[in-house]
Formats: structure tokens, sequence, C-alpha cells
């Protein structure tokens, strides 16, 4: 027979009530009632209907996540985070995709949230960077959480999480300039994600700093894409490489594997005669050869920290204790495709 509400209650010597008060995590439960009646929920492997839960009160014990993003490995690796925060919390996720360009997303948006009944959502680039749609959100009283490229600021403390691309890139392009290389081709990524802007702010920089004049014919943009990476390799090299480029930088790995591949199709030799690094440490990274120099972005991590700061918003006092990381700088991954210029 399924274990009902009334089994638990029973079993730690409590009332349904209060089972129902330990389940929703309210903060006025005390430790050791918490403890008493998490211990029957275990030893009973009690399965509560959240469903049922979302329709017998006025809490909401959904959340959404919501994107917009061309890589799956991104996209797979957000929901795997915020859902492993979500099973700890007692929270079911609704997974929202959207199309930044549709001139009625913001309308289907709010459609979305109110039939969800939602209690907040973690938002990813670009939409965590578009103004219209906070506006829409502070407007409905949703809780939300912003994963975003760039470096703090005090007013977006609470409500964001931080990549800092900027300092990934600086890092990954005084690695190839440490190797000797100073013409460096840059790969952008889609206009409108900040993390183009950010990346690309980071690998110039790098040049001034290490006093190699910035020049835009090294500059290619493109998408986040393998198919966009063949192009800006093809357009950067061109015939018998003009530009004298013997590193290109990728905005993602998926672009710099396209580079990759339009390299060796140009019988250029990887990397004894051109170095190519990518960015977030994706399997594109891993599934090359040789694998890819990159930047290790931990999505996973980076979206249990916004889910938590989520349930912080939405729970109060019982997550004060949780640690929070609001900044995660991606680190240098130096493999086999990056080498010294000969």
């Amino acid at each position: 027979m399924k274990v009902t509400i009334n089994d638990v209650a029973k079993l730690a010597g409590v009332s349904m009530k209060t089972v129902s008060r330990v389940i929703n995590k309210e903060p006025s439960v005390r430790k050791k009632t918490y403890d008493i009646v998490m211990d029957a929920v275990n030893t009973l492997n009690y399965q509560p209907n959240l469903a049922a839960r979302n329709l017998a009160g006025t809490s909401s014990f959904t959340v959404g996540l919501v994107y917009d993003n061309p890589n799956a490995y991104y996209v797979i690796d957000m929901q795997n985070g915020v859902l492993s925060r979500c099973k700890e919390e007692g929270y079911e996720l609704v997974i929202h995709p959207c199309n930044y360009l549709d001139s009625n997303m913001e309308d289907d948006f709010k459609t979305m949230i109110k039939r969800s009944r939602l209690a907040g959502l973690v938002l990813t680039p670009p939409l965590s960077e578009q103004s219209s749609i906070i506006d829409m959100l502070d407007e409905m009283g949703i809780h939300y959480v912003r994963v975003l490229s760039g470096r703090p600021t005090d007013e977006e403390q609470d409500t964001c999480i931080f990549v800092n691309d900027y300092e990934a890139a600086y890092e990954i392009t005084s690695h190839l300039l440490s190797l000797g290389h100073t013409h460096i081709g840059f790969l952008c990524g889609d206009k409108e994600h900040k993390s183009t802007t950010e990346r690309l702010e980071g690998y110039q920089a790098a040049l001034k700093d290490h006093n190699i004049a910035l020049n835009d014919e090294l500059i290619y943009e493109g998408q986040y894409s393998f198919e966009s990476g063949v192009e800006g390799a093809k357009a950067l090299l061109g015939t018998d490489n003009p530009l004298q480029i013997t590193a290109l930088l990728g905005g993602n790995d998926e672009m710099a594997a396209g580079a990759l591949f339009a390299s060796r199709l140009m019988g250029i030799e990887i990397p004894e005669q051109l170095s190519i690094t990518g960015f977030e440490d994706s399997p594109f990274s891993r599934q090359t050869w040789p694998k890819l120099t990159t930047a290790h972005q931990a999505n996973d991590v980076i979206s249990q920290h916004a889910a938590r700061l989520l349930f912080r918003k939405t729970r109060g006092a019982r997550n004060q204790d949780k640690e929070i990381i609001t900044t995660f700088t991606p680190s240098l991954v130096v493999r086999e495709s990056s080498g010294p210029k000969t």
C-alpha cells in the first residue's frame, strides 16, 4: 500500500500538520522535530505528492529554468544542477526554452509563469540580461535569480550568480602569449550574449598588457556553433594566412572544434603550425584530436548555487546557513591543442 502522510505522523508521534510543515520546510519548525519527522519519512520512503501540495495551499512547490541557448551541453548541465537542489528542497522543475528573437516571447513567458504557478525562476543568458524581462518579473512579484556573465556589483549580489568570463579569457590569451604567439585570432560568439563581450574584452586586455597592438582584422563575429567556427577559421586564415595568425581563441568549445576541423582541411598542423583554444570545457573539448586547451566552466555547480540562492529567497531562514558562491571564474585547462610558436 502507498505510504501516506498519516503513516508518517503516526511513526513520528506528531500531527499531520507538523509533518506537512516539515515537508514544506517551514523555517519555524524546531530542529529536533524536523529530524524526527525526516527519520520517519526516510524509514517509510514517503514520497509527497507535489501536485497536491501545490493545489492544497497558497505556496507553490514548482520553480522554472528558462533558457535560450543553442548549446545542448550547457542546457543539460544547468538543468542537472537546478534539479539536484530541487530534489533536496522538495520542488518540481519546469524547463522552459525561449526564442529570444520571437516578438511574442515575453507574453508567452508571462503565460507560462501564471499557468505553472511558479514559486521562482532561474534565468540564463541572454534572457537574464534583458531589463524588460526583469521589469516584467518585478511587476509580477516573482522571485528570480539571474546567471550573468560579468563582474558583480553590490546591488546585484542578492539576485545574481556571476561568471567572470573576462578574467578567464584574459588567462587563456595570456597562456597563448606565454607560448610566443603574438598574432592571435578571436572567434566571437553570438552578439546577444554578454559573455561574447566579456570574453572579447578579456582577450583585448591581455594583448594590451603585453604591449600587443589590437587589430580588428583578427576578430571574427560569429555564433556559438561548430559551423561558425569552421567559417571563422576559413575567414581568418584564408589563403596562405595573410594575417600571420599562429593561434585562435574560440568563443566556446564548439567554435574551437569547428576551427580545428577547418584547419585540418586546410592542411594546417595543430599545434605545430596553429594553436587553438576553446572556452567552457564542454565535451566538445575532449572529443577533438588533439584535445582542446580551454577554460573549465562548471555549469552544473553554477546552477546549483543559483538554485540555492533562489530557495533562500523562497524559503527564508532555513536556507541562511547554506554557503552560496555568487561569482565563478572559469579556470584554464591546458591540453594538446596549444603549443609554442615555431
